[in-house]
């Protein structure tokens, strides 16, 4: 769960690269007040969650037992994670109870990350971001009062949201947790292996990989812009436009740059003008 952060306020769209390492805000300044405290505490959850399957320094039972206790706090267990029992209580108060279904489907997804079993194909990618990013979305809709008719393009967005941020980081994950997202069959069919996202810079394998991975997230985003016109929100559509401005700024600049020389990241320019997106969304404008 890299693609989102929850910002505590201040600008809504600056990218925030520290400890987190995180490119996209879901709990900014352009979402009702009211909302707020639910959205970040459904990130302290998630963000918990996914920090304790990342720990390398945890074993793989440790891992699993932490992600059972936050598991257990959402179904309302005294024994459960505090932080999941604070999100549950907060979305009875916000008049939303069992919003929490959706971090406990990303919870399932990080146990399933603790494997590290690397993603062979492109359906294997899609796949690990149905759960590991997908209900970011889901539960900004359901929060919202949204209807069905979002959660297509809701599901694009989130998925290329993950994906964009897996390649940014595939020389990390790597390293650090042995994962590999980029489907291992793309880099052996262009003559690479595993043992290229160990190299100081991209291989022509991994490039060429990648730029496929670029090419599919480029058709999710197509898929995915259509969600603001379809959300009733105008918060969350300007939110969403924010967010969708920082995305596609983000792909563009991987398909320039090498995610292993160098960081890749959205700059205070892109930052700039997302939030513009974001507030002209908010004005009605381009609707």
């Amino acid at each position: 769960m890299k693609n989102i952060t929850a910002p505590q306020g201040g600008s809504p769209t600056v990218p925030s690269r520290g400890a987190d390492g995180e490119n996209f805000p879901v709990a900014s300044l352009l979402l009702p007040a009211a909302l707020r405290p639910a959205v970040r505490s459904f990130y302290d959850v998630v963000r918990a969650a996914d920090d304790f399957a990342d720990d390398p320094s945890l074993s793989a039972e440790e891992k699993a037992r932490q992600l059972d206790r936050m598991d257990a706090g959402l179904t309302g267990d005294p024994q459960g994670d505090p932080r999941a029992r604070r999100l549950v209580a907060v979305l009875e108060e916000t008049g939303r109870p069992g919003a929490e279904r959706h971090a406990r489907r990303m919870v399932a997804a990080f146990r399933e990350d603790i494997a590290a079993t690397p993603c062979r194909t492109w359906e294997d990618l899609l796949r690990s971001c149905r759960g590991s990013a997908d209900p970011v979305g889901r539960f900004l809709l359901d929060l919202h009062g949204e209807g069905p008719q979002g959660h297509a393009a809701s599901d694009a967005l989130c998925t290329s949201l993950q994906i964009l941020n897996h390649l940014q980081d595939m020389g990390e994950d790597r390293r650090r947790l042995g994962r590999v997202y980029l489907p291992v069959g793309w880099i052996e069919e262009a003559g690479g292996s595993l043992a290229d996202l160990e190299a100081p810079a991209l291989t022509p394998a991994l490039r060429a990989a990648m730029d496929r991975a670029l090419a599919g997230t480029a058709a999710l985003l197509r898929e995915a812009s259509a969600l603001p016109r379809l959300l009733r929100s105008r918060r969350l559509a300007a939110e969403t436009s924010a967010i969708l401005s920082l995305a596609r700024a983000l792909h563009a600049r991987l398909q320039r740059g090498d995610p292993l020389a160098r960081r890749i990241a959205p700059t205070r320019g892109d930052a700039g003008r997302a939030a513009l997106a974001g507030a002209l969304r908010l004005a009605g404008v381009g609707r």
